[in-house]
């Protein structure tokens, strides 16, 4: 009897997927910024976008990118009148993953885990950025003004041109 429960944990342990049961493979990210309101764009690390909006933000991020390729997101930040801000979002190894020595087997761990992508997992949940002002240069204006020629500067005088009538 007891030979049979043996037998039946030998399947178990060669077709479990330790980090695919345990944790996620899809993760909810908030994205804010100050000042608020503005534009955000995710694209994913093969230039696909992802997300474009304003912030605050909830979306939703996969932690892998294909068999044994993890997750890589640049988040672009730009407002009016602020420098334009780009960040990375980088998944990186579950610890769960290495459960399928013990308890997984090795379909989870060569397969599995890897193709559903919970070998990786996403560490922030929450990014929020500052945006800095840019210095804006105004443009001055010229303007005529009549000035009285006791009240201006000696040099000035020598570059007068005298008006004829």
């Amino acid at each position: 009897m007891k030979r049979r429960y043996f037998l039946l944990f030998i399947p178990a342990w060669l077709l479990g997927s330790c980090a695919t049961i345990v944790s996620r493979t899809v993760y909810p990210v908030r994205i804010d910024s100050n000042p608020e309101k503005a534009s955000i764009v995710v694209v994913n690390r093969n230039g696909k976008e992802v997300y474009s909006g304003l912030t605050p933000a909830n979306i939703s991020l996969s932690s892998g990118a294909g068999f044994f390729k993890k997750a890589i997101y640049t988040v672009t930040f730009s407002k009016e009148g602020y420098k334009e801000r780009t960040i990375e979002v980088a998944a990186t190894l579950n610890g769960w993953y290495f459960g399928n020595i013990i308890f997984g087997g090795i379909v989870g761990f060569l397969i599995i885990d890897p193709a559903t992508g919970a070998m990786y997992r996403l560490n922030e949940v929450a990014i929020e950025e500052t945006l800095e002002e840019t210095k804006q240069v105004t443009q001055q204006t010229r303007t005529l003004q009549l000035k009285d020629i006791n009240s201006i500067p000696e040099s000035w005088k020598k570059a007068l041109v005298k008006l004829e009538q």
